[in-house]
């Protein structure tokens, strides 16, 4: 049984830092990127396995909060969940920690769409089933240090 909550481990290199000298904000949203694609594959919705069904997953909206800076030659671990599913959109969660200190929260509103069509689709049973839904107050998250409520709004019914 795979964890309902999906974690990657980042050694921050020196291709992510910025003239401020901490991690530049677009590595975060590259990572937010990695580890959903990532945690879609090993539950077995790769990219390969999502076009043989003519389906795709669309970011919408992305919201990431920083909490801390991080720095080059520090080892992070980022996780991702998804909270919830509504027709054809998914909202899914991130944090990102450096030990037991949170460094990033984030989110992403992902719109399922018809490769072909290129319309939105209704995400089928199977898909949701194959993703396990933590809510908020989940103790999964709380025994993580990683429950933190989402500060943007989502689309209503996603949140």
């Amino acid at each position: 049984m795979l964890k309902s909550v999906y974690t990657m481990p980042i050694h921050v290199g020196p291709e992510s830092i910025d003239l401020l000298g901490h991690v530049n904000n677009r590595e975060y949203l590259r990572w937010v990127e990695m580890v959903a694609t990532n945690h879609a594959a090993e539950l077995g919705w790769s990219f390969e396995n999502l076009q043989k069904i003519a389906r795709v997953w669309v970011a919408r909206e992305h919201w990431i909060e920083y909490l801390h800076p991080t720095f080059e030659g520090e080892s992070l671990v980022m996780y991702t969940w998804v909270q919830s599913f509504k027709r054809a959109s998914s909202l899914r969660r991130y944090a990102l920690k450096r030990n037991d200190e949170l460094v990033m929260t984030g989110a992403t509103e992902w719109v399922f769409v018809d490769s072909e069509r290129k319309r939105p689709a209704l995400i089928t049973p199977e898909i949701a089933k194959t993703f396990p839904v933590v809510l908020p107050n989940s103790d999964e998250l709380t025994a993580l240090g990683i429950s933190r409520p989402v500060r943007f709004m989502p689309t209503p019914g996603l949140a």
